[in-house]
């Protein structure tokens, strides 16, 4: 057990002192993910409305944050904005966060895991003709 305790304690440090440098790493082959974030708006409030309290909230000053790539960013009628970002998935939590706290009361949120399939699904389609 003492062993165990030891070796837990030992490999939690090690997470800690190495966290804040993936924190910071750019997305790569190795490390990124892509997050499709629905940004659904509130229909009983006017758009005038809306900009507003996300202006107040500071979403267009900290969405998205600094060194997340956006991939795509459409607006769907009738639903709201969805866009498309590629991060490390070191900073999922962090972008999660900035929505919570700068998007909330003017869009409802959904999210999804999110892969580039264009390749694939193309060259599927070539070789099919």
């Amino acid at each position: 057990m003492a062993v165990l305790a030891g070796v837990l304690t030992f490999s939690s440090g090690v997470a800690a002192q190495t966290a804040p440098a993936a924190e910071n790493a750019p997305p790569t082959a190795d490390n990124a993910v892509m997050l499709t974030v629905f940004l659904k708006h509130d229909q009983s409030r006017p758009l005038s409305e809306l900009n507003a309290q996300l202006q107040r909230q500071g979403y267009y000053k900290a969405f998205p944050p600094d060194g997340v790539e956006v991939v795509s960013w459409y607006v769907m009628m009738g639903i709201g904005q969805v866009v498309t970002l590629r991060l490390p998935a070191s900073r999922l939590r962090e972008v999660n966060r900035i929505l919570e706290n700068t998007a909330w009361g003017s869009y409802r949120t959904e999210f999804y895991p999110t892969y580039d399939y264009k390749a694939i699904g193309t060259a599927a389609h070539e070789k099919a003709q």
